[in-house]
């Protein structure tokens, strides 16, 4: 049941609303701001019903009856550096911010921005119990949080403290190459190369890559597997009823240790890391037991550098949008 919000200041029935979003590959999640700076109406919609996202925020805006809004931020997972902009990993969706700005009635009062990003604006926000913590101390407040989350494709962000408050940084580091952390993961990345020519960490490290894990581990063992889907590979790995799926997880949880480390020491993030994204939350069960942590820390002469680094993960429902609301506070 998605309730109506609340009227505006002093119940001005002329109140209008802010909308905030996060749209990914897959999901594209809403809510309204109201004059009090409160969120209200939490609404998730799939991606594949509409044409585009402002198919997609018309239809909610119609669901939670509001006539209108008078500003807008919007979450969206790709680049954005100008006016067009292309869904990374939605390949039909594509629009302009000055129409997508028409089309919601708000016309200049819509800023668009990577959904990282975003996610990088939340961290400061979270609550306690929104975290699971993965190894290492409290983490150093006076220096930058890091940010990376395995989805349908991989975001990667941090923020850095100022005494103007948080900066989020706008980054496409999923898309860095990705590099082997043993023999075994070298022979891996070959196969994957020989595949895709150029091997980014989003290759491996999504739900897109959990496939091409899988696809790489048979060829490797010189089997043939099945169709999977990124869900079939995590439940069977998890359930331990497939030993190519649980070692598909393994890799998976390495590698991103190896990134998530080098994301901390590219941005000095010794403030922690936060794993957002929708595969890692629901690999809590094996995450802790996972070679994860010790891939994160290793990393040679700097290994003592990361040891101390907390690593969390983000199980909080809407955090992109709570990044959109900080956006939407400090432009405002």
């Amino acid at each position: 049941m998605i309730n109506k919000p609340r009227v505006g200041l002093a119940g001005d029935p002329d109140s209008r609303w802010r909308l905030v979003a996060d749209i990914g590959g897959t999901h594209a999640r809403f809510a309204l701001v109201d004059d009090y700076g409160a969120m209200n109406s939490q609404q998730t919609l799939k991606c594949d019903q509409f044409d585009g996202p402002a198919a997609a925020a018309q239809q909610y805006l119609k669901q939670v009856d509001v006539g209108s809004i008078r500003a807008a931020v919007i979450a969206v997972a790709t680049a954005v550096y100008e006016d067009h902009v292309a869904f990374t990993n939605r390949a039909a969706w594509s629009f302009s911010i000055r129409e997508l700005g028409q089309q919601l009635g708000v016309g200049q009062h819509l800023h668009v921005f990577n959904d990282f990003t975003a996610l990088a604006l939340s961290l400061p926000r979270l609550a306690r119990n929104s975290l699971i913590q993965i190894g290492g101390g409290t983490g150093d407040p006076e220096t930058p949080l890091a940010a990376i989350g395995p989805g349908t494709g991989l975001g990667v962000s941090g923020v850095i403290p100022t005494r103007a408050g948080w900066y989020a940084l706008a980054t496409e580091g999923g898309h860095v190459t990705l590099s082997p952390g043993n023999e075994r993961e070298a022979e891996l990345l070959l196969l994957l190369t020989r595949r895709f020519s150029h091997v980014s960490a989003e290759r491996v490290l999504s739900g897109p890559g959990l496939v091409n894990l899988y696809w790489a581990n048979h060829e490797l063992a010189g089997t043939t597997g099945e169709k999977l889907t990124p869900a079939d590979i995590t439940e069977r790995g998890l359930e331990d009823s497939s030993d190519i799926c649980r070692t598909v997880l393994n890799d998976f949880c390495a590698m991103l240790g190896t990134v998530t480390g080098n994301l901390v020491l590219t941005i000095g993030a010794r403030g922690g890391a936060y794993i957002g994204g929708g595969i890692v939350p629901r690999l809590t069960a094996i995450f802790a037991d996972s070679p994860f942590r010790e891939r994160f820390e290793t990393h040679g002469r700097l290994t003592d550098y990361l040891r101390d680094v907390p690593c969390h993960i983000v199980t909080a429902e809407y955090p992109a949008l709570d990044g959109a609301l900080a956006a939407l506070e400090r432009d405002e």
